[in-house]
């Protein structure tokens, strides 16, 4: 695969640290990532993360983890919140190519939970193996924010899955008929609940050294229409891909 051009190098600190969680550090040759397919922000961090990775042709895997918002919050997260949050992230990187929904308003997702449970059974060796379930989670991702797909409805689950290369679909749609991986969303629900995950996206290297959202930072004063992103710094993913390389 051509690697993709390197953003400007960043010489700022790695904002986003927080402090060591040596029980979530992630496995050797992998980068755990807490987040939830419907949050913009984490979106734009594994497209920084996945980007960085392959410039760097690193021996890296992401490991997906759950951090479900609407589990948090009781309720799914409502579009009126998550169309202004794509607005300012597509503004900031048009490369994602984010135009917000396009489709009838009906059709708006009402819950990630079977997405997210669709990257989880994908991490099975037998389906997609974690390298399947990055390809899924991203295939899924940009179904959603760019192509105006509903990712709530199995059959579209299943769709985009059969255009991943890597992940077989047919036992895909095995394991999502059977719940079998419904249970590994909920228990990454109650770690993310702990106060070693902050929130999505939360990034875990195999020393334990974690970052929460790295590379942004952004708030919404009160009487904005959207959020103001206010530091944005792409060039701190390849010292991350970096760090996660030699940590040990």
């Amino acid at each position: 695969m051509t690697p993709t051009a390197a953003p400007k190098p960043s010489a700022e600190p790695l904002e986003g640290r927080t402090p060591d969680v040596p029980h979530l550090a992630a496995a050797d040759g992998t980068v755990v990532v807490y987040s939830d397919i419907g949050c913009p922000w984490a979106t734009l961090a594994l497209h920084h993360l996945r980007r960085a990775i392959r410039r760097a042709e690193a021996p890296l895997a992401i490991d997906h983890r759950a951090f479900p918002l609407e589990l948090f919050n009781s309720r799914p997260t409502p579009k009126e919140i998550l169309d202004p949050e794509v607005a300012a992230v597509a503004e900031r990187e048009p490369a994602l190519g984010w135009t917000g929904w396009q489709a009838p308003p009906s059709t708006y997702p009402d819950t990630t939970l079977p997405a997210m449970e669709a990257v989880q059974a994908a991490k099975d060796p037998r389906i997609g193996g974690l390298e399947g379930s990055d390809q899924l989670d991203e295939a899924l991702r940009a179904a959603f924010y760019t192509e105006s797909r509903c990712v709530s409805v199995h059959s579209e689950l299943i769709a985009v899955a059969r255009r991943c290369s890597l992940v077989d679909s047919d036992a895909l749609d095995d394991a999502l008929r059977s719940g079998t991986y419904r249970r590994a969303l909920f228990t990454q629900w109650e770690v993310s609940a702990t106060d070693a995950v902050r929130g999505s996206p939360h990034l875990f290297l195999t020393d334990g050294t974690n970052y929460h959202n790295p590379g942004i930072a952004f708030d919404w004063p009160d009487g904005e229409p959207r959020p103001v992103i206010h530091a944005y710094q792409p060039g701190v993913w390849d010292r991350l891909v970096t760090l996660a390389v030699t940590a040990r």
